[in-house]
């Protein structure tokens, strides 16, 4: 990627977010409040203070690896949205494990339900890139329609079969083992941070790392920038493709299973937040780029962080944050139509060197 490319790949998710931190004001200016105020507290709430920095960084944890379940697909030529089916059926098996085996104590049982979780997030996800594959089926749809399919499947077994009896109003499994449970780093200040931070930063290298040093993770590239190509040279898209996706849907399997086991304690209806679709907002904003995921996510974990500050400060509902986001992933899309044209847009205002104004159409009509 040359300088130019990397310039505009950086500048126009920046200029998207700035234009929906400014939409985001008027919206809370046409409710009757300051926009102002609105910005000063989504930072104050994000960035403010050690409480705020931890609490953005334990939102932030899950989506990279949401993120993750969108970008590696992506660097294969999918566009997968079925991140939140893999994280809370990988929620689900974390949760659902002990009730069939009889684990170790300690790191090795916690290492094993995250396996699980990884195991069931990678077959959902999988599963959307086979069907594009052997069957055709547009893997946008299938994913996201799976991942009502998950939810579904999450809430009856937990509000059935795995209901602890004890969970009255609100339907969850038996909560894990205390040995089970992953706990917080209580070093560098972070000690109201789980570990889950730790893993989705590693996976996020591990994935650059995949995609630009290894020669499986370049044949993924290749089949992505030019099936033709890829099929030319006589590479397994196929295998490529569905192997990418079971990738990222153990990522996002992760996050599920982190989320159970440093936050929950258990699988309940507090898992389906929504991590999984705010991880394709983060996945665009970062250019599907595994390194460029974790700064994204930080920003994006503020936003949430700060979404009950702007409630208790301004009476702004708590969701508001949701408009903000919407505002961002629009503009974000669009931006794509200024893709290889933001350099022109400056380049076609400057005259030729000696001073000599460009030629215009009309111009250029007149001496024909």
């Amino acid at each position: 990627m040359n300088a130019r490319a990397t310039a505009e790949s950086i500048a126009l998710p920046v200029l998207a977010l700035t234009g929906g931190l400014g939409l985001f004001g008027a919206f809370v200016w046409f409710g009757g409040h300051d926009p102002v105020q609105a910005w000063t507290l989504l930072f104050r709430g994000a960035f403010g203070d050690s409480f705020s920095l931890q609490n953005t960084l334990q939102r932030a944890a899950p989506l990279m690896l949401t993120a993750l379940a969108v970008a590696l697909p992506a660097r294969a030529g999918l566009t997968v949205i079925g991140g939140e089916g893999a994280l809370v059926l990988g929620g689900l098996a974390t949760a659902a494990l002990p009730y069939a085996l009889p684990l170790p104590q300690g790191g090795a049982g916690t290492a094993i339900l995250l396996v699980a979780a990884a195991a069931a997030g990678a077959a959902w996800v999988a599963l959307a890139g086979w069907l594009r594959q052997w069957r055709g089926v547009n893997e946008t749809i299938s994913s996201l329609l799976l991942g009502y399919v998950a939810i579904a499947l999450f809430k009856h077994i937990v509000e059935g079969p795995l209901r602890d009896p004890a969970s009255l109003n609100k339907p969850s499994t038996l909560p894990l083992a205390e040995p089970l449970r992953i706990g917080n780093i209580a070093s560098f200040g972070l000690s109201d941070v789980h570990w889950g931070l730790v893993f989705g930063l590693v996976a996020c290298v591990l994935a650059a790392v995949w995609l630009g040093l290894t020669t499986h993770g370049f044949a993924t590239r290749v089949v992505g920038g030019n099936p033709r190509a890829a099929r030319l040279v006589g590479l397994p898209a196929t295998a490529l493709i569905v192997t990418a996706c079971a990738l990222g849907g153990a990522a996002a399997g992760v996050a599920g299973g982190i989320e159970v086991a440093a936050v929950h304690t258990s699988a309940n209806a507090s898992l389906i937040a929504g991590l999984g679709y705010t991880g394709i907002l983060v996945s665009f904003v970062a250019r599907h780029h595994p390194l460029a995921i974790p700064p994204v996510a930080i920003l994006f974990g503020g936003f949430l962080a700060a979404g009950s500050l702007l409630q208790r400060r301004m009476g702004l509902p708590d969701a508001s944050v949701q408009v903000l986001m919407g505002f961002c992933f629009v503009l974000i899309l669009a931006s794509e139509a200024l893709r290889g044209r933001l350099g022109e847009l400056f380049v076609l205002q400057r005259p030729p060197v000696g001073g000599t104004p460009a030629p215009t159409a009309a111009s250029a009509g007149a001496a024909a």
